[in-house]
């Protein structure tokens, strides 16, 4: 005989005829309470009594985070097939690395650009799109950095309009790796995990490090032994545990999963990667904000996993999807250092077959993923769209670094070389026209990577401390200079 069903429960009758998946709702309880299912898991409609009361709430916009079923599940991006939301990131089928998935239905009766736009000015003024159940508790104000327009860089590039997304300014480690540290610990605080850990080349040690530290939770952060001091600092400093491996960062990372696997520690890039990753379209959220809702025409992309182009290249269709922002055509391109390029050498050659560099040399160490696991997808993010890729060789990402300085006033760190180096290519082989608009996402500071450009941008000229020798030294050598 078939159980009674309590009062709520239903089968979705759309097309879709999905099951009902868990989903708890702590502002209906009452008689229904410890009733978890008013959601049906594949076609994102409601059921039941409970979920026509949710419908209704949802159209007023005035129900808590945790209520909104917004995130549903984790889903392959190979074969489709939907996981619970759980410390998984491969598919049990395939071996296809697992996203998240939303309810793009739901969320489109609830997020505007006015409700947007009436929240703080951080990363979590998206939230509905990110992939938490909650309120966010770790990294509250990170996010929402400028977006410059940089007119002397322009000029010097030969583009007609560029912009800069400074990423060097974010809170509180000065990368754009907070924003994805922000979504996986609080993710990670949501699952339980007392032990967060990650592999990393430098910037996502120094914010799991920090926001570890403020969230009270135990840190590990595992790193190549040959990381520039900067960074091995910026993450001793907050007390974590610091691993240095003898070995390149895809042995690091091989290593971390075998840790994941044995220990369950949440590491944010191994088995906490789904939601991790999404933190990155925060970045391109912002970016359609701030040109006054809409798509760039370009975005210029330093990649080293490609994860974060891919995620720039989902946060513009969704914001189009949802009709924040018209549905123009746009160009994503992704930039690398020559020392370790599998993705830009793999575009070159006209295939998605990305070959592994198995000794990176580069200075640009925060790029150095010679397996990169977003590869494939950046490829076709890249090819989708109409972009494309360069490279860059160790000099011309001084320079680019330089440039940046002497044009925009912003000092990054050596991916930030990569991409203006890398962008200034593209727009002289016409990838990205001379009339076009452009943005490029600058992701670190440059105080982080000293050692890349000292003795490369002149030294202090040293003088006696009186006039004479001011004006003998400084002032008529360069009044001089000037007069050519």
């Amino acid at each position: 005989m078939k159980p009674r069903q309590p009062p709520g429960y239903g089968r979705c009758k759309k097309r879709c005829f999905g099951d009902q998946v868990p989903n708890p709702a702590p502002f209906l309880r009452g008689k229904d309470e410890g009733l978890p299912r008013f959601h049906c898991g594949r076609g994102g409609h409601f059921i039941g009594s409970l979920g026509k009361q949710l419908e209704a709430l949802l159209e007023k916009g005035n129900i808590p985070m945790q209520s909104k079923p917004f995130f549903s599940n984790l889903k392959c991006r190979e074969c489709g097939r939907l996981y619970p939301k759980q410390a998984i990131h491969v598919c049990d089928f395939d071996f296809g690395p697992l996203e998240a998935a939303y309810d793009y239905e739901a969320i489109g009766r609830v997020l505007t650009r006015q409700r947007i736009e009436s929240r703080p000015h951080t990363m979590w003024r998206y939230r509905e799109l990110l992939p938490i159940d909650g309120e966010p508790t770790v990294g509250m104000e990170v996010g929402f950095t400028p977006l410059i327009k940089a007119d002397r860089l322009a000029k010097l590039l030969g583009i007609r309009e560029l912009w800069i997304k400074n990423d060097t300014v974010n809170y509180p480690t000065l990368s754009f790796k907070d924003r994805v540290v922000s979504v996986a610990l609080s993710r990670a605080r949501e699952l339980g995990f007392s032990v967060v850990a990650c592999a990393s080349t430098g910037n996502l040690a120094n914010s799991v490090a920090a926001n570890a530290a403020s969230a009270g939770l135990k840190s590990y952060v595992l790193i190549p032994a040959d990381l520039e001091q900067g960074k091995v600092l910026g993450s001793l400093i907050y007390g974590t545990q610091v691993i240095a491996i003898q070995g390149a960062y895809d042995q690091v990372n091989r290593l971390c999963s075998e840790i994941a696997g044995k220990y369950g520690w949440g590491f944010v890039n191994v088995n906490l990667r789904p939601y991790y990753a999404e933190g990155s379209k925060s970045m391109g959220f912002e970016i359609c904000e701030q040109l006054g809702w809409r798509i760039p025409q370009h975005t210029v992309i330093p990649m080293a996993s490609g994860s974060l182009l891919t995620k720039i290249h989902k946060s513009y269709k969704e914001f189009a999807q949802l009709g924040l922002v018209e549905n123009t055509p746009f160009s994503v391109h992704g930039t690398q250092a020559t020392g370790c390029a599998p993705i830009s050498h793999a575009i070159k050659r006209g295939t998605d077959i990305v070959k592994p560099v198995s000794k990176p040399d580069t200075i640009v160490k925060s790029l150095a993923i010679g397996t990169p696991a977003d590869g494939y997808y950046a490829i076709h993010s890249m090819k989708q769209t109409g972009g494309s890729a360069e490279d860059v060789s160790d000099e011309e990402v001084v320079e680019g670094i330089r440039m940046l300085a002497e044009y925009a006033g912003i000092f990054a760190e050596t991916a930030g070389g990569v991409t203006v180096a890398g962008a200034r290519k593209l727009i002289a082989s016409g990838h990205i026209g001379k009339d076009d608009s452009a943005v490029l996402c600058i992701t670190g500071h440059g105080l982080k990577t000293q050692e890349a450009i000292i003795g490369k941008c002149g030294a202090p000229r040293l003088i006696a401390p009186n006039i004479r020798e001011f004006e003998e030294k400084v002032y008529a050598p360069d009044l001089a200079a000037a007069a050519f």
